[in-house]
């Protein structure tokens, strides 16, 4: 009896996975398009210009995560009911954060993100330059 009990709570915890599956049907405008083509466009280019969070590597243009797919949504209610792009932008980043744009501003948060690769080269031009004056004062020694 406990064996049975044990396999049939194994056989529950192994089906979560398939019960935590998204069953909601994709909001009407995750997969369809505007029926203005100049909207639609708008549209498109600010797509091109969000990260999905859930990929993290992909625009929410390219993505075919739900989440992906309920930006989408909103990104093209949103043109579709007047609104523009840069208002459209800020109410995203202030609902999910800088992260959700590709263009992040430069403030005190991302600040070693802008500045990081100017300090990594500068580094480097250090680090070289110092080779290379070493490697003159080595070869006159030599001489």
């Amino acid at each position: 009896m406990s064996l049975r009990l044990v396999l049939l709570c194994l056989l529950g915890a192994l089906a979560l996975p398939v019960a935590a599956q998204d069953r909601l049907p994709p909001a009407p405008y995750a997969y369809q398009q505007l029926n203005d083509p100049a909207k639609e466009a708008r549209a498109k280019a600010l797509m091109e210009e969000l990260r999905c969070l859930v990929c993290q590597g992909q625009s929410i243009a390219d993505s075919d995560a739900p989440l992906a797919g309920d930006m989408r949504h909103e990104v093209r209610s949103k043109i579709a009911a007047g609104e523009s792009p840069d208002e459209i932008k800020a109410w995203l980043v202030a609902r999910y954060g800088n992260w959700v744009t590709y263009d992040p501003p430069f403030d005190a948060a991302t600040a070693l993100l802008w500045l990081g690769p100017l300090l990594f080269l500068a580094i480097g031009g250090w680090l070289a330059f110092g080779r290379f004056r070493r490697g003159d004062g080595d070869a006159e020694d030599k001489a």
